[in-house]
């Protein structure tokens, strides 16, 4: 799997002006967790989705979130972890489509190029294991355990499209 996005992309951050992928991609990678607020199987995985993100807070890989929804709607889905996390909004899902997403939640890995080597979708502890495992290598960090106690079980995830 190597999915390649297109640099022009805008992204919409939550807080800030809509800019081009390729310009969030000038340093680091990027560790995206897509999520729907609109479904429960966003929310069930979100407070493990937190936990994932909090690991990989210090290296050099920009965590964030893509919720599919207004800049609105996200603030409330995601509450306190708003201001926390670099939040991207895409309410239309035309980044969604561009990641090959079929599923959310859904864990993916940018590189710098634009292009993505692993990706997780729907909830599925060893594939989202694999992608954290991925990233540490690539940034020569410490993989967070996956799953721990807590974490949901196995379940597959909403469309992506709709």
């Amino acid at each position: 799997m190597n999915i390649q996005t297109s640099p022009d992309t805008q992204l919409q951050p939550l807080n800030g002006e809509a800019r081009p992928l390729e310009q969030w991609l000038t340093t680091f990678h990027l560790a995206t967790i897509v999520l729907d607020p609109f479904t429960n199987e966003s929310a069930w995985i979100l407070p493990t989705a937190v936990r994932i993100l909090r690991q990989f807070a210090g290296a050099s890989v920009r965590t964030n979130f893509v919720i599919t929804a207004t800049q609105d709607e996200a603030r409330e889905f995601l509450g306190p972890h708003a201001e926390e996390f670099l939040v991207f909004c895409d309410p239309d899902r035309a980044f969604v489509k561009q990641l090959g997403a079929t599923e959310l939640p859904a864990f993916v890995y940018i590189q710098i190029d634009g292009s993505i080597p692993v990706s997780a979708q729907g909830w599925n502890a060893k594939a989202w294991s694999s992608v954290a495992a991925h990233i540490a290598d690539a940034v020569s960090w410490s993989k967070p355990s996956i799953p721990v106690a807590g974490d949901p079980g196995t379940f597959k995830g909403s469309p992506a499209l709709v």
